[in-house]
Order: C-alpha cells, then sequence, then structure tokens
C-alpha cells in the first residue's frame, strides 16, 4: 500500500495526478467559464451573468488538444469583497494556485487594476508560469494588440480571443502547451530505466481488504505500465506466491517491487543479491525529491514520546477500520518513539498550512497529486523546518528495512545515512 486512499484506476482514462492542471484566475464575470467551455468546445462549466457564479474552485477533467489530457481548475472572483463569504472564496482561489502547473489570468477587456497585479505577483512569486488573457466581447480586428499593462514581465504573454465569438482560442492553446513545464506533458519513468533493456521485473502485490475489489491500485497500474513502454518482463505475484515465482524463472528478476505493508515479508524472502524496493519509494521518485524524503525519514530515527508528527494526505477520503493513515502510521511512530506520539491528520488536495511544533511529517504516497504538487508540499514543509517523508519509508524503517529498499538509489541512500542517528 502505497499510502492514503487507495485509488482505483479506470483502464482508459488517464489518472489526474498525471495530467495538466491549468488555473484560471481573474475577476468575477470576466469569463473565466466561458472561456474554458470555448477551449475545450464542451459546455463543462456553468455560464451566469450573475456575479460569483462559481463559488469555489472546480476541477474539469478532460482532453484537449494540442496538451491531450488536462485538468482545468475554474477558480471564484478574485475581486469577490462580499463578507464573510466573499473573502473565503478569494483564499481558496489563491490556494488553488499551489495545484497548477500553469495559468490564464483572465481580464474583462483590458482592464489591469490591482487586483490582476496583485493576482500576476502572487503566480510569478509561485514560479506558476502563466499567460494574460483579454477576453474581448467584439471582434477580432476591433481588438488593440499592442495593449500590455506596464507592470507586466516581459515574459508574461498578452493574448487576445473572445470566448463569445470563439476566436483566439488556438492562440490560447499554443501558448499553454509553450508555458508548460518540462515534464508535465511527458511524464518520467517510474521504473523501467532502473532495468537492463527486456529486464524482468517482479512486482508483489497483496490481496488484502484494502485492495478495490478486481482491480489494482493506481501505483501499482502505472508500474505495470511503465514496466511495458519500457519492453520489460512483469511478472505480479502475492507475497505467498513469491518463492513459486522465484522457482519459475531461469534467471533471478532484476528487480522486486513489492507493497509497503508486506516488505518485511518481501525482504526476507528476497535473495540479499537481488535488488528491492517499494512501490512508495517508486512514488516518491517520480512525484517529488526522493534524496530529500529519505533524509527526512533520518527525523524519524530521533522521535521521542509525546512529540507530534504531521500525517498529510493527499486526498479525503472514508476512513478504514485499520486505516494506514489514521491507525497503522501512529502505531509505526510510537514504535520508533518508543511511546505513543501526537499524529495529527492534515488530509485533502487542499493544501494544509504547517503551524505548531512538530518533529516532521509524514506525507502519503502522493498518487492523487501531481510532482509539483508533491514538490511545493516539501517545499513549504521546509520552509518550516520541518524534515518529510512518506508512508512507505516510514513503514520499511519500521520494519528494519529501509536501507534495504533504498539501495537501487545510490544518492537517497547515501542521504539516508548522513542524517540517520543508528544505533551502535
Amino acid at each position: 500500500m502505497t499510502g492514503g486512499h487507495q485509488k482505483e484506476f479506470g483502464m482508459n482514462e488517464s489518472p489526474k495526478a498525471l495530467r495538466l492542471h491549468i488555473g484560471l484566475f481573474g475577476r468575477r464575470n470576466a469569463g473565466k467559464s466561458s472561456l474554458l467551455n470555448a477551449l475545450v468546445g464542451q459546455d463543462v462549466a456553468i455560464v451566469s451573468p450573475t456575479p460569483g457564479s462559481t463559488a469555489d474552485p472546480v476541477e474539469k477533467t478532460l482532453e484537449m488538444a494540442p496538451l491531450g489530457p488536462v485538468v482545468f481548475l475554474d477558480t471564484a472572483g478574485l475581486d469577490d469583497l462580499d463578507a464573510p463569504l466573499g473573502a473565503r472564496r478569494v483564499e481558496r482561489s489563491l490556494r488553488a494556485m499551489r495545484r497548477v502547473d500553469v495559468a490564464l489570468l483572465v481580464l474583462d477587456g483590458p482592464c489591469w487594476e490591482a487586483v490582476e497585479n496583485d493576482t500576476a505577483a502572487r503566480l510569478a512569486a509561485a514560479g506558476i508560469p502563466f499567460a494574460v488573457v483579454v477576453n474581448s466581447r467584439g471582434a477580432a480586428d476591433a481588438c488593440d494588440a499592442a495593449w500590455r499593462p506596464a507592470d507586466l514581465a516581459a515574459m508574461v504573454p498578452v493574448l487576445w480571443a473572445s470566448a463569445r465569438e470563439g476566436w483566439g482560442l488556438e492562440g490560447i492553446r499554443a501558448a499553454l502547451a509553450r508555458l508548460a513545464p518540462a515534464g508535465t506533458l511527458k511524464q518520467p519513468p517510474l521504473v523501467h530505466d532502473l532495468l537492463p533493456e527486456h529486464g524482468t521485473l517482479l512486482l508483489v502485490v497483496p490481496l488484502d481488504s484494502g485492495a478495490p475489489q478486481g482491480r489494482l491500485i493506481l501505483p501499482q497500474v502505472q508500474t505495470i505500465r511503465d514496466s511495458l513502454d519500457g519492453r520489460c518482463l512483469c511478472l505480479v505475484v502475492t507475497e505467498e506466491q513469491l518463492p513459486q515465482a522465484f522457482a519459475a524463472l531461469r534467471e533471478p528478476p532484476d528487480l522486486v517491487v513489492c507493497d509497503s505493508q508486506v516488505v518485511h515479508v518481501a525482504a526476507r524472502l528476497t535473495p540479499p543479491s537481488v535488488p528491492l524496493t517499494t512501490f512508495s519509494i517508486l512514488m516518491a521518485r517520480a512525484k517529488g525529491d526522493l534524496v530529500a524524503l529519505a533524509r527526512g525519514a533520518a527525523a524519524l530515527t530521533r522521535l521521542r514520546p509525546g512529540q507530534t508528527v504531521l500525517v498529510q494526505e493527499a486526498c479525503s477520503h472514508h476512513a478504514q477500520k485499520d486505516d494506514i493513515g489514521r491507525v497503522k502510521i501512529p502505531r509505526l511512530l510510537a514504535r520508533l518513539a518508543g511511546g505513543p506520539v501526537e499524529t495529527p491528520m492534515l488530509a485533502g488536495k487542499e493544501f494544509t498550512e504547517y503551524a505548531g511544533d512538530a518533529a516532521a511529517v509524514v506525507h502519503c504516497g502522493a498518487c492523487a497529486i501531481t510532482r509539483g504538487q508533491m514538490l511545493a508540499r516539501l517545499d513549504e514543509a521546509r520552509a518550516h523546518g520541518l524534515p518529510m517523508t512518506n508512508y512507505g519509508m516510514c513503514i520499511s524503517l519500521a520494519q528494519g528495512v529501509l536501507e534495504r529498499v533504498l539501495s537501487p538509489f545510490p544518492e537517497a541512500l547515501a542521504a539516508w545515512r548522513a542524517q540517520a542517528q543508528l544505533p551502535g
């Protein structure tokens, strides 16, 4: 189990976490929802002349050429000053910036005032590439193509378009493709770069009560697909079948990947000469900074009873009886500390501000969020002086096999060893 809610996978759709996230920001009635509908050629967002029709950030998952699978975040107007709900809507729209890879700042005509200037500054400070879109209500030949806000950075494109008339949309699509950060349109390898050409991958997948009926969880499916993309041989077994799998193979596999919750079994049954890691560590490498997360795991070796460890998940879900974040991780942290520790839960796609005195953050596997979103969470933890690691590393540490599962990643292993206070 890589951590958090066990995300199921629809076999014919790209997961949200692998899609480019595009944010639409601007004043009320600037035409954000109308522009979204025009860009994708569908009525996916509610359009109304009444200001404030979009009350909260709304996700729209779809396909859009030339970008492919994307997620649009349609946000509430940033000029909504109606107390008390207006301020909360604005706050949530600003918080949504942390979830996007690229943004469009939509204007209702060539109007640039304090709201737009502040939004542009926030996007720039967050490192989010964006374009300004002047949503015109007239014909293309009536727009002032030379108009540009005086305070806007030179590298930010200013585009004219009309959601109502349907012109200028191709220019926006092309600009989004140019602005998209490297890696968001083409994901890096998850596992096949760790294997030789035509190598053999052995996956250990438990079928426990947390496994969705008739399906595999998302990280498992992604690993299988990535191995196929790399033209590798992939064999999937349960932990009980692991000895049988080794016996059936003429040569040992090049890599064994297991669910974190059976890592103690996999480590015992896998010969020391065969590299072993977990789905969670593969996801940590793909979604975040594996070296930083390995360094963060070392903080758990210094835990003491009564300290606080923040437990963070990337999605909200119905807690199961033996929930990993609410039951299993606290139990393992208590084992590491030698007594109970405080483990407040921070859950949801909306980023939770870190506050108070804590020893570390233990994050889920991040299968429901993008790499950019996970890196933003790492940056936030670092800014608060909080070491961060993830569920899988915490479990492997508590089981005494963290060095074994980090061995395929020498840089991460070295970072862990440099920070850990190991007995003896």
